[in-house]
């Protein structure tokens, strides 16, 4: 189970059109990562808006996902406000033939860690799926520490613990990944996101990366995590490096998913205005400054 929670897992984008699910463009997405090789996929991430759309949407989601993926695993994101919720997309998931979950603690009055670790108790006693923690304090609010991890580590069907960022400095980022390590057991992975800290998460001994810009440009996503699985540390930081750019593209309008979702569109893999509304789009010269990042790493 563990090998499912290692390397490469790529969070692609749910495009929409006219405020319904764009299938076509979403099972594209897939096969195109599929295609490329990513370790796993992970259908409904915050990437993929997950909490934006409705339970029908999130189950045909999930089986388009697994029908188009070619035999590489599916994870799925079940996250909901309310555990009925959870394990009614738990149950769907499971039924389109996904081979482990995504769990972020969603909120909107503020959760306890009690309230947490019963959460994902209710979770893992539902079914046999293995389970992702999905820490993601900038989309949900909720913070985890270490004693948490601890906790719902020790549930039986958590497999891996997605991390937010880790420090810049790498003696930082090893001793933030070690105390990690130091409360979980050994099974369960540990995996990065935030993808301008991936290569230096890699090399502290994070086993996966979660990442955003392997859902839509899995290629140079891809050369930095075999770079660093093969012990290679220096040359996926300049990768990683070499993409600068592009990361600071993230930085500077919001967030990944604008940025994500205008590169998704700009190469003809979403249709134009693909998130949910009320998100905005970039405006035409914020994607004129994207087009320019992409022409200038050969990406476009």
């Amino acid at each position: 189970m563990t090998s499912l929670f290692t390397g490469l897992s790529a969070f692609p984008l749910t495009p929409l059109a006219d405020d319904a699910v764009d299938q076509r463009a979403f099972a594209g997405l897939v096969r195109r990562l599929a295609a490329a090789g990513v370790d796993s996929i992970t259908a409904l991430g915050s990437t993929g808006s997950y909490a934006y759309l409705t339970a029908e949407e999130r189950a045909r989601v999930a089986r388009l996902a697994v029908e188009n993926a070619d035999g590489t695993p599916v994870l799925v994101g079940v996250g909901a406000l309310r555990t009925s919720q959870v394990l009614a997309n738990v149950e769907s998931a499971g039924a389109a033939g996904a081979a482990g979950l995504l769990l972020a603690p969603m909120t909107y009055q503020p959760l306890t860690h009690d309230d947490v670790v019963e959460l994902f108790r209710a979770v893992t006693a539902a079914t046999d799926l293995p389970v992702i923690v999905y820490d993601n304090p900038g989309t949900t609010r909720f913070e985890f520490t270490n004693e948490l991890y601890a906790r719902i580590a020790e549930l039986p069907g958590i497999a891996s613990i997605k991390i937010p960022g880790v420090p810049a400095d790498p003696e930082a980022a090893r001793e933030h990944v070690a105390a990690i390590r130091a409360v979980i057991p050994e099974h369960v992975t540990i995996g990065v996101s935030g993808d301008a800290s991936a290569a230096t998460g890699l090399n502290a001994g994070c086993e996966a990366w979660y990442s955003v810009i392997g859902g839509t440009l899995p290629e140079p996503a891809l050369a930095i995590t075999r770079a660093a699985q093969e012990g290679r540390a220096a040359d996926a930081v300049a990768k990683s490096e070499r993409l600068a750019p592009l990361w600071g593209l993230f930085t500077e309008f919001g967030g990944s998913l604008r940025v994500v979702a205008a590169i998704a569109e700009q190469l003809s893999l979403a249709p134009r205005g693909c998130l949910p509304l009320p998100i905005q789009p970039l405006s035409d010269d914020q994607r004129t400054r994207i087009s320019g990042v992409l022409d200038e790493l050969g990406l476009a």
